[in-house]
C-alpha cells in the first residue's frame, strides 16, 4: 500500500496569552510563538482534489488560536500539550509536533521554547 504522506506546517502563529507564575505574567498578556508539524495519509486528497478529502489547516489553526488566546497557562509544558492534542485530534493524523516559544522569557535570551511531539 503506497501512501501519499502529507506534512502541514503551521509556521509562526503570532498569539498573546496569560502564561507564566510571577505576578506580572498572571496579570497581563504575553506574545507567544506557535509552531505546529501534522503527518497525515492525503492518498484521498490528492487523487480527488476534493477539500472534504483533505485536513482542514484553517479549522485547525482556529482551535489553536481560541485555545491559546482564551485561556491562562502556569506553564509551557501544558499549553504545548494542548495545542499537541489540538494538532493531533484527527483520526487521519498519524503523528504532529506542537512548538511554542516564550519571548525574552529569559534575560540575554531571544526567546524558550518547549516542544512535544506524538505518533499514532
Amino acid at each position: 500500500m503506497q501512501l501519499d504522506l502529507a506534512t502541514i506546517r503551521i509556521k509562526n502563529l503570532r498569539l498573546r496569552t496569560y502564561i507564566g507564575i510571577k505576578d506580572e505574567e498572571i496579570k497581563n498578556k504575553q506574545d507567544v510563538i506557535v509552531n505546529v508539524t501534522i503527518n497525515y495519509d492525503a492518498k484521498r486528497a490528492t487523487n480527488s482534489d476534493d477539500m472534504q478529502d483533505a485536513l482542514n489547516y484553517k479549522t485547525i489553526t482556529k482551535a489553536i488560536i481560541r485555545l491559546v488566546e482564551d485561556n491562562r497557562f502556569y506553564l509551557l509544558e501544558k499549553l504545548t500539550s494542548d495545542v499537541l492534542e489540538i494538532a493531533a485530534e484527527h483520526p487521519w493524523v498519524t503523528s504532529a509536533e506542537a512548538e511554542v516559544d516564550k519571548p525574552h522569557a529569559l534575560r540575554f535570551s531571544d526567546s524558550v521554547s518547549l516542544a512535544l511531539s506524538c505518533k499514532k
